[in-house]
């Protein structure tokens, strides 16, 4: 099942499933991760039902908070932090859509994702700042 792990514990590479990010902090279903090698990029898959991970960058900041559907695959990410176009307009907080990353489009948050958004980013700055 490709590079980042199956369902067998170890990907089609022989890395452990789980073995590329670290867990930093969690709250409720909202694990808070950081990528182990490069530049921070969301998790494909999750093995937890109902997860949404939150990746942290170096500068200690919320990237990304991605969802995963029913068969546990990511079906939805919603970025931080740097300017896309989306709908001839670059906007700071946008919605990719599928599990790649963009084959179902980029979008505007709605205002369910910014709630999520406002949740995640205080959980995180609540939890490096006491």
């Amino acid at each position: 099942m490709g590079g980042r792990g199956a369902s067998s514990g170890l990907s089609d590479k022989g890395k452990k499933y789980g073995s590329e990010y670290k867990t930093l902090y969690q709250t409720g279903n909202i694990k808070f991760v950081s990528y182990n090698n490069g530049s921070a990029t969301a998790p494909m898959e999750t093995m937890t039902d109902g997860r949404v991970y939150a990746v942290v960058n170096t500068k200690n900041e919320i990237k990304s908070i991605s969802y995963y559907d029913k068969n546990k695959k990511r079906y939805k990410q919603i970025d931080t932090g740097h300017l896309h176009n989306v709908n001839g307009k670059k906007i700071d907080l946008h919605t990719h859509k599928g599990y790649i990353h963009d084959e179902k489009g980029t979008y505007e948050v709605s205002p369910k994702e910014r709630k999520m958004i406002e949740r995640v980013q205080r959980a995180w700055y609540y939890h490096i700042n006491r």
